[in-house]
C-alpha cells in the first residue's frame, strides 16, 4: 500500500506521513506514508494507492478525488484534529476504513 499525504506546503503532510508508517509498521504492514504537496499532487498521484488530503483541503476534496480517480487511487480528507494523532494509530484507522480493510485481530 502506497500512500501519500497532502498539505499546501509539504511541512505538516511529513508529520502525519511518518506517524502512519510508524503506525503501519508496528501492526506489520509494508505500507509506504510520503508527504507531498497540493502543487506535486498531479505528478505524485500516478504513484500511490491512497491520498490523504489535510483538512483544510477539504472543501476540495470532490476535485481532488476526481483527479486520484482517474489514477486509479482512493482519496480521503483527514480530521481537522488529524495533528493531535501523534501515534498515527487514528490515522490508520481512517486507512483501513477508506479502504474497506477489516482492522486487525484483538491479540
Amino acid at each position: 500500500m502506497r500512500i501519500l499525504v497532502v498539505c499546501a506546503a509539504g511541512a505538516s503532510s511529513t508529520f502525519v506521513a511518518q506517524r502512519l508508517r510508524t503506525a503501519a509498521h508496528a501492526e506489520g504492514l509494508a505500507w509506504s506514508a510520503t508527504a507531498g504537496t497540493e502543487d506535486s499532487l498531479g505528478v505524485d498521484v500516478d504513484a500511490v494507492d491512497l491520498v490523504l488530503i489535510g483538512p483544510h483541503l477539504a472543501p476540495r476534496a470532490a476535485e481532488f478525488a476526481e483527479m486520484a480517480a482517474r489514477h486509479g487511487a482512493a482519496l480521503a480528507a483527514l480530521p481537522e484534529d488529524i495533528f493531535t494523532d501523534l501515534s498515527g494509530r487514528r490515522t490508520l484507522a481512517l486507512v483501513r476504513t477508506t479502504l474497506g480493510l477489516d482492522a486487525p485481530s484483538e491479540r
